[in-house]
């Protein structure tokens, strides 16, 4: 699995379409066969694989020991449905806050439980909305 690093490629993923949605998470992805959104002369991305990136903004976890702790459960998460995942790029977005009353440390294993937990749905969320899209197409 690729990691998404420049704001261009998370530009290019955002303006694809959302893929699933939970409570604090959203999954965005574009096909990396699609027509590029920036007509750079420098390809967003230079091999085919899964792409993925993190964006977990000030907004909605402000210790910067939280934003990390989210990114690596997005990132270990993920890596469990790696093989499933078809060749796209992709972005999870944290679309929400996570309570500060019932999460008071800013790196708990509560929250760490909590983020595993809803990502998991998302990608099983996910995982449902791509075989849907493509049972049609196999037929």
């Amino acid at each position: 699995m690729q990691r998404l690093k420049s704001r261009r490629q998370f530009q290019a993923v955002l303006a694809g379409s959302t893929l699933a949605r939970t409570p604090h998470f959203a999954l965005h992805t574009v096909a990396l066969n699609a027509d590029p959104v920036d007509l750079a002369a420098k390809p967003l991305f230079n091999m085919p694989a899964v792409w993925l990136g993190a964006m977990v903004p000030k907004r909605w976890a402000k210790r910067a020991v939280t934003r990390n702790t989210l990114k690596r459960q997005i990132y270990a998460v993920s890596a469990l449905y790696q093989a499933q995942l078809p060749v796209a790029a992709y972005v999870v977005r944290l679309r929400s806050g996570f309570d500060r009353v019932q999460f008071l440390s800013a790196s708990s294993d509560a929250l760490k439980l909590a983020a595993r937990t809803e990502m998991h749905q998302l990608l099983e969320r996910a995982m449902r909305t791509l075989s849907g899209a493509q049972s049609p197409v196999a037929a």
